[in-house]
Order: C-alpha cells, then structure tokens, then sequence
C-alpha cells in the first residue's frame, strides 16, 4: 500500500489548502472547511452494505472534513467535491447532471461498466476463437443492482424477477457470482446465450501460479493505491476462498492505461497477468470493503487520496 506521486487525475480542478497541525488529524479552520458530497443512489443502502467509501469518509470526517451522503440528484448539496457512487451498471442521467454541478467531480465520466463497455475478451458466435470461455452477465455484480430496483417499481416487476430467476440460468438476466459457467471449448456454449442481451461471452483467461488459480486486485483514490494478488483453488475468486493473499507493489503501466481510458479516479479493478499480458477482469466504481479493524489501514491510506484534488498536495495525518 501506498502513494504514488502524480498520479492519474481524469475529472478534477479545485484550489484549496488546509494547515497540517494539531494532534492526530488534521486542523482545519472554519474558512477552510471543506465539504465532500457522496451521490448514493436510494436504493444503494449506503450507510449498510459496506462500501470502501464509507470507511474512507469516516477517516476523512474524523480529520476534519465535513461529509454528506446525497442520495436525491434533484436536490443539490452545497460542497467543493463530489464523489459518484451510484451502484448501478449505467448512471442515469439526472445523477450525471448533479455531478456537472461542482468543481470537482470525482468519477463524473465513468456512466458505463458493463462488460460490453469495459472488457476487451468479448468473444461474438462465429467470430473464430475456439478456446475457453466464461459467461457473465453484461451488468456488473451479476445484474443484482438493477435486478433489486426493477422488483420496486412495480408488483409486476417483481413477479417477473423471481420467475425469472427460476428459469435454465442460459436464460436469466442475474448470475450469482460464484456460478460463472466456464466451458473449455465455445463450441459447448449453449445457443441460446448468444440469444440472451443479458449475457457476455468472454475469453477464459486465469492467471496461474503454482498451481492454483490468481487474480490481483487494485483499489486506488486519486494517488493513493493499495495493489493485493490472491490466490484460491478455484478459478471464480473473491477474498473467502482465497488460500494466500500477497501484496503487490508492482503496478503494470498497462492496467494504469486502462483506468485512464475509462476514466476512473476511485475504484477497484481486478485483473490478471496472462503470457506477459494485462487481462482486466472487472472494473468497480463501488467497491466493498467491510469496516472492521484489519481494513482500518486501507481506510487511512486511501482517506489520503483526497489529496490528490486539491491544487497542491500537502501532508494529510488521518485520525488515529
């Protein structure tokens, strides 16, 4: 974990300054008060899912800062920074308009994480690649986000949700993550995936060391980053199954690129290093990171971050 000097800023300008005195925190004077605004969406439950943002912001709340969480696009906030977080595959638009509102907008750019968006693996019916392949849905998160909201609309949504859900999983629009079919040949893909818009084809292409199956994980906030590999027996990994977890320091100019093009200032993207390659697995805007004491030392780093915003960095001490 750590910081890296001049760091990829995509969406921000702000000129600010605080002092750096007093114990613990930092102190900052009443004229110098900054406000930051997180734009939840309502149905995102901000406060209860454990989002790594909502551990940052305790950091910065505790060093001085004063923090809002918005979930109401149509009611604007007074602040000098806001941070996207809306925990949906595509933004809507009235949540892009408030974010065109201040001078720094965290995320602002980045409306579009599905796989059809991000992914370079795609893999089309009859385009010749024969190799092994996973499906995954087009939306992030198995398409659970969209899927919660839809059933809210109306009694009718929700009816057709769980009926649904009930039906050969070639035909859903939701996939469990865990349950990612994997197939070694594209010839076994059943047709009717290639029938389903909710569903992607992509290139299997695992990271393998050892034996055992690997991806890295990079969460970052403007400058400050922390770079995780992990390794589990099997080849969907999240951190429960993981048998070792290595920190990496080592960062590849290629997956920095990458959040460049797609124009990420916070976030999480998992990838892998395949034949000398970057292969990028997902791209996560919301990532979730629990509070609880051992994640404490990610929350401080990434808090720091904020730095990266403002027209000079000084010293920020997060509290504690």
């Amino acid at each position: 974990m750590h910081r890296r000097e001049n760091g990829p800023l995509h969406n921000v300008q702000l000129n600010c300054g605080f002092s750096d005195d007093g114990p613990g925190g930092v102190a900052i004077s009443e004229s110098q008060m900054r406000h930051i605004v997180i734009l939840a969406h309502s149905n995102d439950a901000f406060a209860e899912r454990g989002y790594a943002l909502g551990g940052v912001a305790e950091q910065w709340r505790q060093s001085g800062f004063e923090v809002t969480v918005a979930t109401d696009p149509e009611k604007p906030v007074a602040a000098d920074i806001a941070i996207l977080h809306v925990d949906l595959t595509v933004v809507p638009e009235n949540y892009l308009q408030f974010m065109r509102q201040y001078p720094v907008g965290i995320n602002a750019g980045v409306k579009d994480i599905s796989k059809r968006h991000i992914s370079a693996n795609l893999v089309t019916q009859g385009d010749g690649y024969e190799g092994s392949v996973i499906i995954k849905t087009n939306l992030n998160c198995g398409g659970m986000p969209e899927g919660e909201l839809a059933e809210k609309k109306s009694l009718l949504s929700k009816y057709t949700r769980a009926i649904r859900r009930r039906l050969h999983w070639s035909m859903r629009a939701e996939l469990g993550m865990w349950n990612y079919p994997i197939f070694d040949s594209v010839k076994k893909v059943p047709w009717v995936v290639w029938r389903n818009p909710s569903l992607v084809v992509e290139r299997f292409l695992p990271e393998r060391k050892d034996g055992l199956y690997c991806m890295r994980s990079w969460m970052f906030l403007g400058d400050a980053e922390e770079n995780r590999l992990m390794y589990a027996n099997q080849a969907i990994i999240k951190s429960p199954v993981a048998v070792r977890i290595e920190s990496c320091d080592e960062i590849p100019e290629e997956i920095r690129e990458m959040r460049h093009q797609l124009g990420f200032d916070f976030g999480k993207f998992d990838y892998g290093i395949v034949n000398g390659r970057v292969v990028l697995y997902d791209a996560n805007r919301t990532p979730v990171m629990l509070f609880k004491p051992s994640n404490l030392p990610k929350f401080k780093l990434l808090a720091k971050g904020i730095e990266s915003f403002f027209g000079y960095t000084p010293r920020l001490r997060a509290a504690g």
